[in-house]
């Protein structure tokens, strides 16, 4: 049996179903998706896996199904007009919905493709990632990637449902089970300390994919997210703390080229930053400084940015933020742990020594 995380958002209130092999849930997806048109969006890597039972729940109905190139370089403004173009080729109406089946990648470009084609259509999300089904497929967040920016090209728009499979972290490969854990320490980071400490006692059961473990990791980090979208869907306000370690995390992935490092990968460097700088600022002591940057390497993720990018470009990259109010960059920073604050009254000397120190 599934549980069920329920993002309150009014007249527009939908569920995340989470749960084991709820991708051969037929009755589920037929339920969630009444329409006569499905178009299954999803990649070369989950297409494989998963596409063959996800599609066939739409058997009785006109499925379509597009399987893009796997990576965060297939994020873009080409790839989004490859879908869109499919979609008017295949003249789907506007009752059609949009299944976004795989990861973060496939899930920000289809919820935007849906955002889009004859203005907005309905879409499911069905994340296959650790990090998709704890963190990007919830909130309506969607977007591309740009040269200039990353993220800097979206739209909001809600899903009507996600279906979490926890099945599918089985066939995850390390390097991106791990990246999804940024995410994870990032809510107990924000807002849930005792959430934190739980990460901290229990990390060993999460990295070896317990599924009891791992559905409770999914689960508070749905129901911490679902708590701050319904409160600020359009990131006014505290939405924003949701970005812990990301102004610095998108610096490093526009820097090096996007798949270079995986987005959790740069989260996580991002949110040792973020805490070192709190910690210069007087905001962090020492002790939580050290707890946070020790359970961030225990999960196997960087804590260092790369060394080659010089200050100047870092914080040239880092101007480009979506956050960023009348040229000044807002930083999401630490009061302490589990206590986020969105702020530009930092000093700004304490930045540039942040960044020469990590060049």
């Amino acid at each position: 049996m599934d549980t069920v995380v329920n993002v309150e958002l009014g007249e527009r209130r939908y569920p995340i179903h989470i749960g084991a092999g709820l991708l051969a849930d037929g009755p589920l997806f037929r339920r969630l998706v009444p329409a006569a048109q499905v178009v299954v969006l999803t990649n070369d890597v989950v297409a494989p896996l998963y596409l063959e039972t996800v599609a066939g729940h739409f058997a009785d109905r006109r499925c379509e199904t597009l399987v893009l190139p796997d990576g965060e370089a297939h994020k873009s403004l080409a790839t989004f007009g490859e879908v869109m173009g499919f979609m008017l080729e295949k003249r789907l109406e506007r009752g059609a919905v949009l299944v976004a089946l795989g990861g973060g990648v496939i899930g920000d470009l289809g919820g935007f493709a849906a955002a889009c084609y004859q203005r907005g259509i309905d879409f499911l999300q069905v994340p296959t990632t650790l990090l998709a089904q704890v963190d990007s497929s919830v909130g309506g967040k969607t977007a591309v990637n740009h040269p200039l920016g990353k993220n800097m090209i979206g739209a909001f728009h809600q899903p009507v449902a996600v279906v979490a499979d926890t099945a599918t972290l089985a066939t995850l490969p390390p390097r991106e089970f791990i990246a999804g854990l940024a995410e994870v320490i990032k809510y107990g980071l924000i807002r849930d300390l005792p959430f934190f400490a739980w990460l901290e006692a229990n990390l060993d059961q999460v990295l070896a994919r317990e599924p009891a473990a791992l559905a409770y990791i999914i689960r508070r980090s749905c129901e911490n997210k679902a708590e701050v979208v319904a409160a600020d869907e359009r990131e006014t306000g505290e939405r924003a703390t949701l970005n812990l370690g990301h102004t610095f995390g998108h610096a490093i992935e526009t820097a090096r080229g996007y798949g270079d490092w995986l987005h959790g990968e740069a989260v996580g460097a991002g949110m040792c930053m973020a805490a070192r700088l709190s910690a210069r600022l007087g905001w962090l002591d020492a002790a939580a400084l050290a707890r946070a940057e020790a359970l961030i390497a225990r999960a196997g993720l960087p804590t260092t940015p790369p060394a080659d990018i010089e200050a100047a470009r870092f914080r040239e990259l880092m101007s480009l933020d979506k956050k960023n109010v009348g040229g000044r960059i807002r930083l999401v920073l630490l009061r302490g742990l589990g206590q986020a604050v969105v702020t530009r009254d930092y000093d700004d000397a304490a930045l540039d020594a942040l960044l020469r120190g990590a060049a």
